[in-house]
């Protein structure tokens, strides 16, 4: 019988972080202070972030230690399993050899703790005393919440408002933490209350809970931001994930033709395959494919300009250079609130403008259909994020069918969708709709990027 199953020892769990600032055939454009146009320095940024976080911002070292604080803390539950998926591979009767990373299995029951866990332990190692945020699906929330639990920092959350609704027992998981959650738009801060003016019922959006979030702390002394994604230092702390994939395929003797995965602000996968596109800069494997997977109603990399932009609502936070559907916009409410983002990660647009990696958009509906088959034949039932590469996986083992080739497909999964059964009761009751992506919506937003020289 053919091994399903691939692990490591805890003993294996990497030491150290990848950094792909090393290995840029061109440096990521500047990020840009919102009132002079010039590049941000680290004193713009210490009001937000602890400085050993804006150090691994800016840093172009490639390895990056990673505290043995938290690898003890990671212990609970890395490293995770390199799953080969022979059931959905009958299923579809495909020649492909499917392989999933799952990261479900951590306390939150997603990839959100390998980053949670470092900005909780560097915050506290300043010397701060809280931290506020934001969340879309509730996944980041709830994991710095059991990040701050494990250094003992108090955490305040504000909750995209459509999730905070949808996905109640993510509230409470951060509340079981010690953790405050807030929806958003809320009445605590100018920029929700702003909103609330406007549009009274705004399902809200995680730019405009990142301007929420960041207000907050801007308010308070003892207050600093944590940011679950886009940025380069959270994808930086992803990487243990891929590291250890990479590991994992050679135990399966395997190596990927295709990687997928699904992208919000772009954390989750980019910390699957950054180690991977690694070979394909230096160019060991040129044919590597890595498909980034957005939502049809969010499509910031498949229909946005690469623009600066804010990456919250009310422009608080620094330009960004990214594909961006305008930082007004606020997305159609789909149950994979991870990915109802305006923005992307920097470090993903730039491997996309260079070439180096590609990105598709999916319809809500086909993503769940993919994810009930996924459920049926492996077993997990996954959140709605990762249903959408899981959509994408499936497409192209169909097309190995076709083809008759034996191509291997590796997925980036995660999580787990245990509190999202809301959403699967409204798919199987045929309550799930599509929303087509909004032009007019983003074309309005379009119109407020700010101007940059």
């Amino acid at each position: 019988m053919e091994r399903t199953k691939f692990t490591l020892d805890e003993t294996e769990i990497p030491t150290h972080w990848y950094n792909v600032q090393a290995d840029l055939p061109k440096p990521l454009p500047p990020v840009l202070h919102p009132g002079t146009g010039n590049p941000v320095t680290p004193d713009d940024l210490a009001p937000l972030f602890p400085m050993e976080l804006i150090k691994q911002e800016v840093s172009t070292e490639r390895w990056i230690e990673i505290p043995e604080e938290v690898r003890d803390v990671y212990q609970l539950w890395r490293p995770t399993t390199l799953f080969r998926a022979h059931r959905l591979e009958k299923a579809l009767d495909t020649p492909a050899k499917i392989f999933y990373k799952y990261e479900g299995t951590s306390p939150p029951g997603s990839h959100k703790p390998n980053t949670a866990v470092a900005q909780a332990y560097y915050n506290k190692q300043e010397g701060i005393k809280r931290i506020s945020t934001e969340t879309g699906a509730g996944q980041w929330g709830s994991a710095l919440s059991f990040g701050g639990a494990c250094f003992g920092v108090e955490i305040t959350v504000y909750m995209v408002r459509i999730s905070y609704d949808q996905k109640p027992y993510r509230r409470i998981m951060m509340e079981v933490w010690g953790a405050k959650c807030v929806p958003s738009p809320s009445e605590d801060t100018k920029a929700g209350r702003d909103m609330l003016a406007k549009w009274p019922d705004c399902p809200g959006s995680l730019g405009l809970a990142i301007s929420e979030a960041v207000e907050d702390c801007m308010s308070r002394d003892d207050t600093h931001y944590a940011l679950g994604s886009v940025l380069n230092h959270v994808l930086l702390h992803q990487t243990v994930n891929g590291l250890e994939a990479k590991k994992l395929m050679e135990k399966a003797d395997a190596y990927p033709d295709i990687i997928v995965g699904c992208i919000g602000g772009g954390s989750n996968f980019a910390g699957l395959f950054l180690p991977f596109v690694k070979d394909k800069i230096d160019g060991t494997r040129p044919d590597l494919r890595i498909i980034n997977v957005e939502p049809m109603s969010a499509p910031s990399i498949t229909k946005g300009p690469y623009a600066y932009d804010f990456g919250d609502v009310a422009g608080l936070t620094p330009l960004i250079k990214m594909y961006t559907l305008g930082h007004s916009f606020i997305p159609p409410p789909i149950h994979a609130g991870g990915l109802r983002y305006h923005g992307m990660a920097p470090i993903i647009c730039h491997l996309h403008q260079l070439g180096l990696v590609e990105a598709r958009a999916e319809h809500q509906l086909a993503t769940f259909e993919a994810g009930i088959t996924f459920a049926r034949t492996e077993g997990i039932i996954s959140a709605p994020e990762p249903c959408h590469n899981i959509k994408v996986a499936i497409d192209e083992a169909l097309k190995c069918r076709e083809s008759g080739e034996s191509k291997t497909i590796l997925i980036a999964h995660s999580g787990h969708g245990h509190v999202d059964m809301a959403a699967y009761d409204a798919y199987l009751s045929g309550k799930l709709q599509d929303y087509e992506y909004p032009e007019d919506k983003v074309k309005e937003a379009l119109a407020e990027l700010p101007k940059v020289g």
